[in-house]
């Protein structure tokens, strides 16, 4: 009969492999969707170690110190859930209590109390599984985003295509490298000088928001147009060639990966749509103001 420490000592090495995996599934994706816009690999790297791969990292560690002390891996665990809720101050104890407390003083319990054996096979399963997955997404998104197209031209664009054509602003007011709400970006819009570069007191009405409709069509990927159309109003945005955050619309080193539509919801008016730089629509917030989100400004060529 198998004993008890054993069978308590496997679940916590499953249930710590679980976690681990998902949050290497769920680290690897958002490092390369919202993340590695730095132009030093160092600060990619670190970001990615810091930010994107932090819970995995921490959940492989103490179930790893855990086999080997028990007792020391228990109150790492129990410190660990305490930190937790301390820097996540913000977020509401369902959301803390479910993705960090709980897990941590429940894999600090199992591996006191359980000994999976053999420990050398418990130890190389932990490491394993989460090193694969991630190694599975950070290699092909690695090759992906080194491969972006950045021109270095970050001045108005002429940008036509699709059956479309529309001048985007250039770097500065009307391009701003920061997050920005909805209503502020129309604000700014409407106050745009003729050429983008300068923000007047009054309303000037050469420029506004793309349409959801303009910023599908508009998308490109190496410098080609990605044939884009939106079906079943704003719910899909269809693609030939999924595009990428790159010139002339994009900026490779930024962190903005959401600008702005003139859309608001139809089902609510609080919420506007937003497009993302490989071509998602979706709805947000009109006062979001999320470092990530912002928007670029559009105006029609001069005849």
């Amino acid at each position: 009969m198998v004993p008890v420490s054993q069978i308590l000592g496997w679940i916590g090495v499953i249930t710590t492999v679980v976690i681990s995996s998902f949050w290497a599934f769920w680290g690897a994706n958002e490092n390369f969707h919202e993340g590695w816009y730095s132009e030093s690999l160092r600060e990619n790297l670190l970001m990615l170690i810091f930010q994107y791969m932090l819970f995995t990292i921490l959940f492989v560690v103490l179930a790893l110190i855990s086999l080997q002390w028990p007792l020391a891996g228990l109150i790492l665990y129990l410190l660990t859930g305490v930190f937790c809720i301390r820097f996540f101050s913000g977020a509401s104890f369902s959301v803390i209590g479910l993705f960090a407390l709980i897990p941590f003083a429940a894999l600090g319990l199992l591996f006191y109390f359980g000994r999976p054996q053999p420990i050398e096979w418990a130890c190389f399963i932990i490491i394993f599984i989460p090193v694969i997955i991630f190694a599975v997404i950070t290699i092909p998104q690695g090759i992906k985003v080194s491969k972006r197209i950045d021109d270095k031209n970050y001045g108005a664009r002429t940008v036509a295509g699709n059956g479309i054509t529309l001048v985007w602003a250039p770097e500065g007011p009307g391009w701003p490298d920061r997050g920005v709400g909805w209503h502020e970006a129309q604000d700014i819009c409407r106050r745009l000088s003729e050429d983008g570069l300068h923000l007047m007191d009054t309303e000037q009405n050469y420029w506004r928001l793309p349409t959801a409709d303009e910023a599908v069509r508009s998308m490109m990927r190496h410098g080609v147009n990605s044939g884009g159309r939106l079906e079943g109003g704003h719910n899909t945005a269809v693609y030939s060639k999924k595009p990428d955050k790159e010139t002339p619309l994009w900026k490779k080193h930024s962190k903005i990966i959401y600008y702005w539509t003139a859309d608001s919801s139809s089902a609510n008016n609080k919420k506007a749509y937003i497009i993302v730089f490989h071509g998602g629509v979706y709805e947000k917030m009109k006062e979001d103001r999320s470092g990530s989100l912002s928007f670029r400004a559009v105006k029609k060529p001069e005849s």
